[in-house]
C-alpha cells in the first residue's frame, strides 16, 4: 500500500471549490428517475445520459473532482468509442466505483438492513483499478425508527465498511465510507444526532480494528437533520452548527475530507447546509459534496432524452455544480440561483 498516493488522492476528492459527483444509481434507481422524465430506461440512455454530464466541460474542470460510477457505466465507451472513465480523465476528475451490492434484510433485527458485496470484492478491485477506477464507495444503510436502530445492525454495517475499506487501500483503491443514517423517518434533529453519533463511533471503532489508515480515506456521512416526515424542520443553520459538533466530537483529524450525500434534500437545501457548515470554519478535514440527485435532478430534466436537449442538460448541470462548488468554499448565496432562474 503506497499510503502517500492515496492521501494525494482523497486530497483531490475533497479540493476546495470542488465536489464529487455520484452517478452511480443502481439500474433499478435510475429506471425511476428516468421513468419521471418519459424516457425509457436503456443501456444505451443511459450511456448518453452519463455522456452529456461527463462532456460537461465547465462543470467537470471547475467544480467536480470524481465521479463515482456503476458497474455498468465503468465498462461503457461513449458514442466515439472514447471509454467513459477516460472522458471523466480528461476532465481532470478522479473516476470511482461503487461496490457494493446493495442490502439485504439483515436475520434477527427486523426492519433492518445489511450491505452485501465482500465476498471476490479483491478480485473486483483489481479489475476496477487496471480500468480506471482510483476510489470506491460502499454505503451503510441505517434506518430511524421505533426500537430501531439496534446495536446489532450498527455494528455489522460498521465491520462491513470497515473491511471493504481495508481491501480497497490493499487494492490501491482511496475507499469513501459511506454510513448512510436515513431521513425518511418523523424523527426530529436531535434523534438523528444521537443515531449518528453512535453509527460514525461504531465506524471509526471498526476502521482502527482493520487496520485502515485513515489519511487513506474519505467520509460520507448525512448531516444532522430532520427526518422528512418530522413537523418540525430544523432551520439550515441549526443543521450546519449541530453537523460540525457532530463531526468535530467523532471523526478525527487524520481523515482528509468529508464528502456529504444529499440523503432526499432538495437541490438548495444540500447547497445551504454546505454552505453554512463553512461559515462555522476553520475545520481539520476538507468539506464537500457527493451529490446524486441534487446534482442531477436538474439536468435530467432539461435533458429528458432527446439529443437537442444536450446544451440545455449540461447547462443545468453546470449550474448546479457551480452552486454546491460555491458552497463548499462558503461562497455561495440564494440570490445566485433566482439570477440563474
Amino acid at each position: 500500500m503506497n499510503l502517500t498516493e492515496l492521501n494525494r488522492i482523497a486530497t483531490a476528492m475533497v479540493a476546495p471549490g470542488k465536489g464529487i459527483l455520484a452517478a452511480d444509481e443502481s439500474s433499478g434507481t435510475i429506471k425511476k428517475r428516468f421513468d419521471a422524465i418519459g424516457v425509457e430506461s436503456t443501456e444505451g440512455n443511459r450511456r448518453d445520459y452519463r455522456e452529456m454530464l461527463f462532456r460537461s466541460r465547465e462543470a467537470m474542470s471547475q467544480y467536480i473532482s470524481g465521479v463515482i460510477l456503476y458497474d455498468e457505466t465503468i465498462w461503457q465507451d461513449a458514442k466515439d468509442g472514447t471509454p467513459l472513465v477516460k472522458l471523466i480523465e480528461q476532465s481532470g476528475a478522479i473516476p470511482g466505483i461503487k461496490v457494493d451490492e446493495g442490502t439485504q434484510a439483515l436475520p434477527m433485527c427486523p426492519g433492518e438492513l445489511v450491505t452485501v458485496g465482500l465476498d471476490k470484492l479483491a478480485e473486483r478491485l483489481k479489475k476496477y483499478y487496471e480500468r480506471g477506477a482510483r476510489f470506491a464507495k460502499w454505503r451503510a444503510v441505517i434506518d430511524i425508527g421505533s426500537g430501531i436502530p439496534s446495536m446489532t445492525a450498527i455494528g455489522v454495517n460498521a465491520h462491513a465498511l470497515a473491511r471493504y475499506a481495508a481491501l480497497c487501500q490493499a487494492a490501491q483503491i482511496v475507499p469513501i465510507v459511506e454510513p448512510e443514517v436515513l431521513m425518511d423517518g418523523d424523527h426530529d434533529i436531535d434523534r438523528c444526532y444521537e443515531v449518528t453519533t453512535r453509527v460514525l463511533n461504531k465506524t471509526f471503532q471498526e476502521l482502527r480494528v482493520q487496520r485502515v489508515a485513515l489519511e487513506g480515506m474519505v467520509l460520507k456521512p448525512n448531516m444532522a437533520i430532520s427526518g422528512k416526515k418530522c413537523a418540525k424542520q430544523a432551520p439550515v443553520e441549526e443543521v450546519a452548527e449541530k453537523t460540525i459538533r457532530l463531526l468535530k466530537a467523532c471523526v478525527p483529524a487524520a481523515v482528509p475530507g468529508i464528502a456529504f450525500l444529499s440523503g432526499g434534500q432538495s437541490d438548495e437545501e444540500a447547497t445551504a447546509h454546505l454552505n453554512a457548515m463553512h461559515k462555522l470554519g476553520p475545520l481539520p478535514w476538507g468539506l464537500t459534496f457527493s451529490y446524486g440527485r441534487a446534482l442531477q435532478a436538474a439536468p435530467q430534466k432539461a435533458w429528458s432524452g432527446k439529443a437537442e436537449n444536450v446544451a440545455a442538460g449540461q447547462s443545468a448541470f453546470s449550474h448546479r455544480a457551480r452552486m454546491n462548488g460555491l458552497a463548499s468554499k462558503g461562497e455561495w448565496q440564494s440570490s445566485l440561483e433566482k439570477k440563474a432562474a
